[in-house]
């Protein structure tokens, strides 16, 4: 967990994060670790915390739009203790169910870099490793599913992402797919409460 706090491989975001840290005294403005049940068999994977949301709170999708539709589906399934997450602190538990970003540190305009992206996946890579009861991924958007393949070792071209996919990994982990459940994507139609609830209930299948 230190090491991950302490990661300064991107010199672009460690600048940043300064930034934030001067700026915003209040704010978490480190990198941002996993969140949830350390045994879980559902390991969800978003694409970096935002500016005013894990970036502030210290826990993914915490504080900002995308985490009202998440949290409160994980609650609808199951694999947390109440349907809103609100700071670090608020005494929210994960069932069976671990959160955590392609990319720790918040991206200036919330665009990692493709470098960024792939340095950082060596932490992505030890928490699977570190977590073998892990059994279905859900990938939240391209770039973490992309991520996902990257941190198993495989190319691109394996799987290719689309809402909803299902995908078999060479050692048995299933991922699943999905559109992000950002701002933009809800209120765009791109992404619906029920399409999202619909991979969710794939899910809670698989794990049956």
């Amino acid at each position: 967990m230190e090491q991950l706090l302490d990661c300064r491989a991107c010199p672009r975001l460690a600048a940043f994060l300064e930034d934030i840290r001067r700026d915003y005294p209040d704010y978490h403005g480190r990198p941002v670790p996993p969140f949830g049940d350390e045994r879980g068999r559902l390991l969800i994977v978003g694409l970096a915390p935002g500016f005013h949301g894990a970036n502030r709170s210290g826990r993914p999708f915490t504080g900002d739009y995308a985490g009202i539709l998440l949290y409160d589906t994980l609650h609808r399934y199951g694999f947390a203790s109440r349907p809103e997450s609100v700071s670090a602190d608020d005494g929210l538990r994960l069932m069976d169910c671990r959160i955590t970003n392609a990319v720790k540190c918040v991206p200036p305009e919330n665009k990692p870099e493709t470098a960024e992206i792939r340095r950082c996946n060596r932490h992505l890579a030890g928490e699977l490793e570190r977590c073998p009861e892990v059994k279905v991924i859900l990938a939240l958007g391209l770039i973490a599913h992309n991520a996902v393949l990257l941190a198993r070792g495989m190319k691109r071209s394996a799987h290719v992402f689309a809402h909803g996919a299902r995908h078999v990994l060479p050692d048995g982990t299933v991922l699943y797919d999905s559109y992000h459940c950002s701002r933009y994507n809800t209120q765009t139609g791109r992404l619906t409460a029920a399409a999202f609830h619909r991979v969710f209930e794939a899910i809670r299948c698989e794990l049956a």
